[in-house]
């Protein structure tokens, strides 16, 4: 199911934008600033969520907060849309039927590299935890819908510490929720931890890593939902204290080792740190060789020498996926050669214009 057809209206930098695509890799290149990587954030938004930026609707708009955008795109057989109308959360429209943003992750996985993901090893917890559940929503689309199950249960249980109730009738219920979806959500990650380590090569230019859920707090890696309702229960005394939920599924962080020292990403180098996610991205690419797949890869190859970006080429060529590659020059995608397809994007006077350009 490839993307044919992308159509932006006051989206980011964007007042428009008209783009034919096809089967072949894209490569968007132009100077820092003239909105490459805001064609990526619209395509990251034919999946579930708030895109590979991670922010509300309104923010989006190249009007203000007070105005809206619009993003049209042809995947495959349909015509998928999604719109923010002014000040509005945005909303699905796929073959002119409202349908929430889930169906999106049954239409197609979109999976994305973005330069603050280079620090995803030396970071906080949160920003592994946040990559897994992207990579396990590839594989599985119902992780969504149990990551808003655990998350409505477990807002609900911090309410009632917050407000100091004892009662524990009031705790059973959700405490059962959150076991029921944070089980579900342990087994998603260790399934898709499994399939992804399974699917990657293992070359020397982009290694494989061990990787494994870690649980923060104890228990965050239990899939057993009687166990993980009986410790809440125990932890009730401190989590009151707290005011919060300090155990659970939603508290787990992604670990990752690799070579034949083990080595823990954490403590690998700048260079090698780079090369074990490019290693991950690439393989949950492969994991999905069975499902439509768009892959945004945005400054992917500025820390790359020559040699390892023709690898990476050569590996994305190999891919059951259409790629899209943002860079700052031309010369950066020169090892593509024909196989890709260019365009160069500039800024003036705020707005963002797209051209095609022919490789060099």
């Amino acid at each position: 199911m490839t993307l044919t057809a992308l159509r932006l209206a006051q989206f980011r930098s964007w007042p428009r934008l008209d783009l034919e695509l096809d089967a072949r890799p894209l490569a968007i290149f132009g100077p820092n600033g003239s909105g490459k990587t805001n064609i990526l954030e619209a395509v990251s938004m034919l999946a579930p969520g708030r895109g590979l930026r991670a922010v509300a609707a309104p923010e989006q708009a190249r009007l203000g907060l007070d105005a809206g955008w619009r993003i049209r795109a042809v995947l495959g057989d349909h015509a998928v849309e999604t719109v923010a109308p002014p000040g509005q959360p945005r909303h699905v429209i796929l073959d002119d039927k409202p349908v929430t943003q889930t169906t999106l992750a049954r239409l197609v996985r979109v999976i994305w590299l973005v330069p603050a993901m280079d620090r995803l090893w030396s970071d906080a917890p949160e920003g592994r935890r946040r990559f897994l559940d992207r990579v396990t929503l590839s594989l599985m689309p119902d992780h969504a819908d149990l990551a808003l199950a655990y998350d409505k249960a477990m807002r609900e249980r911090n309410r009632l510490l917050k407000d100091q109730i004892t009662d524990p009738g009031w705790y059973r219920a959700l405490e059962a929720q959150m076991a029921e979806a944070g089980a579900a959500l342990t087994r998603n990650r260790q399934a898709a931890l499994s399939a992804i380590m399974a699917a990657q090569d293992g070359g020397t230019d982009f290694p494989a890593a061990r990787l494994t859920l870690l649980p923060q707090d104890g228990f965050a890696d239990d899939a057993d939902p009687t166990s993980i309702a009986a410790r809440l229960a125990a932890m009730r005394p401190r989590d009151m204290a707290a005011g919060r939920t300090l155990t659970g599924a939603h508290r787990a962080d992604l670990g990752a080792s690799w070579g034949p020292q083990d080595m823990p990403a954490g403590l690998s180098s700048t260079g090698e740190q780079k090369a074990l996610l490019l290693s991950l991205i690439l393989a949950n690419a492969r994991a999905l060789s069975d499902q439509p797949v768009l892959l945004l890869l945005d400054e992917v190859a500025a820390h790359l020498d020559a040699d390892r970006r023709a690898a990476l080429y050569d590996r994305i060529g190999a891919l059951p996926a259409q790629s899209l590659l943002t860079g700052t020059g031309p010369e950066l995608f020169d090892a593509f050669g024909p196989r890709a397809r260019r365009l160069t994007v500039t800024k003036t006077d705020g707005a963002s214009t797209a051209r095609p350009a022919e490789p060099g």
